[in-house]
């Protein structure tokens, strides 16, 4: 599986040498460069990445204000010319804090730190899973406030052009985003799309007729070809 990288720096030679390091990883890919930590910033809302290379120090807004403001932080490693900023890099949970000019030996350590922090991360999914469900929340920009929602909570997703409605035990809202960027957000084990509109809880699910699950006491269809893969599941 490719490990996705976004590199976040407002220097086109830091850029270009991170690039090139990123290349000479096995499995690692780079799926966006960014000049901005808002240019950054509006494209996480949009896209999931694995991991986050970036620089502190930029213009309209920092690296350490970029991460503050993401709900969902992806791992990350500060790339930056500035010693001092090392505190707050830590205070975040950054996976590792590289001093420009970066040699490809140190960026291999702090690809090893990421390694092993995915490793242990699938050593305690297992144990943690039920209890990290429960608390498990994301936020959702509806009507110009952010709505904190738990995935518990979720009935299912339903994609309306660029925006999604979110139905859950207590309420439904519409919010500006996309229904893949949803899929692969929501864990697997708790979430299937059934339809290239819609998502649904796996645990609501009462049962099957003619092509439409019943979830709670809504009707949802179940497109050809997400059919198998959810029929799997039901036996």
């Amino acid at each position: 599986m490719k490990v996705r990288c976004m590199i976040i720096d407002d220097e086109p030679p830091a850029q270009e040498l991170l690039r090139s390091y990123v290349s000479k990883i096995e499995h690692f890919e780079i799926t966006a460069v960014c000049s901005n930590a808002l240019e950054a910033f509006a494209m996480l809302q949009k896209n999931t990445v694995d991991i986050i290379f970036l620089d502190i120090a930029m213009p309209q807004m920092s690296g350490l204000e970029l991460i503050r403001s993401l709900p969902q932080k992806p791992p990350f490693i500060f790339t930056t010319a500035f010693r001092e900023y090392g505190a707050d890099g830590y205070e975040l949970d950054a996976l590792d804090y590289l001093v420009k000019p970066i040699t490809f030996d140190r960026f291999l350590k702090a690809v090893a730190k990421f390694h092993q922090y995915k490793t242990y991360l699938n050593q305690h999914e297992a144990g943690h899973l039920s209890n990290a469900f429960e608390q498990a929340y994301l936020y959702f920009k509806v009507n110009k406030e952010l709505a904190k929602v738990y995935l518990k909570e979720i009935i299912y997703i339903e994609s309306i052009k660029d925006y999604i409605r979110i139905v859950t035990d207590s309420r439904s809202m519409v919010t500006y985003q996309r229904i893949s960027y949803m899929e692969e957000k929501l864990p697997e084990s708790r979430f299937m799309r059934v339809h290239k509109s819609y998502i649904i809880a796996l645990d609501r699910v009462s049962g099957f007729c003619n092509d439409l699950v019943a979830i709670d006491k809504y009707s949802i269809p179940v497109g050809r070809s997400y059919k198998q893969k959810f029929m799997e599941y039901l036996r």
